[in-house]
């Protein structure tokens, strides 16, 4: 009884954390050199994000089943899908990421990232994976977007990132962000407040990061 009333009070609390969408971005499918894991090797990816709806410039974008209207997916098996239509990004886990690349020596490291720098189609501020459970929904504008799970990096993230580590530092962190499912298309925009609407609260995304992370921990 005790561990329900304090899943109960959880999901009170979480439901009126105070979050906003800061931006929208998509990318095109294109060549990106992946020398960092395979020199002289180059793959189709659209890591590579633009901001379509920023708060300087709220345009509405349309969001389907399978994604964000103009974002596309160049390898379905790791990303897309209707359980990965959207990925999520907390935009308070951007200034440690550029202070890892800074240490990696990465070029122009010293410049903010740009949103839809890890690759997210939605950059928020004030939700966090921590808040986050399998199942929870998440309502901005007319859009209801499903938590599916946090992100499985690839090694296309260590070439958006610059650096060899990345993937091992996101796994380390837990700064994953979430895949998002649409549970009601419509559209949004920049500067929408997001609000939390908690699911079940059977499996919450810490507790599969920290899974991740004792694994990423016993590898080279």
């Amino acid at each position: 009884m005790g561990d329900q009333n304090a899943r109960t009070e959880n999901a009170q609390a979480t439901r009126n954390v105070a979050a906003t969408l800061l931006s929208v971005s998509v990318g095109l499918s294109e060549p990106l050199d992946i020398g960092l894991a395979s020199a002289g090797v180059k793959v189709e990816s659209a890591i590579r994000k633009r901001a379509v709806s920023s708060v300087n410039d709220a345009t509405a974008v349309e969001v389907r089943k399978l994604g964000v209207v103009g974002d596309e997916q160049a390898d379905l098996s790791a990303h897309g899908g209707l359980d990965k239509a959207v990925y999520l990004y907390p935009v308070e886990h951007y200034d440690w990421w550029r202070q890892r690349r800074i240490e990696a020596s990465v070029p122009e490291a010293d410049a903010p990232l740009p949103f839809g720098a890890l690759g997210e189609n939605l950059t928020t501020r004030g939700i966090f994976e921590t808040d986050l459970w399998i199942g929870d929904v998440l309502v901005i504008g007319e859009v209801r977007l499903k938590v599916e799970a946090p992100r499985t990096p690839c090694f296309k993230l260590n070439a958006a990132m610059g650096y060899s580590k990345a993937v091992k530092h996101m796994f380390l962190s837990g700064f994953s962000g979430v895949y998002l499912s649409v549970a009601q298309t419509g559209f949004i925009r920049a500067g929408s407040h997001i609000e939390l609407v908690p699911g079940g609260r059977q499996e919450s995304v810490s507790g599969m990061l920290d899974w991740r992370r004792s694994r990423a921990r016993r590898e080279p």
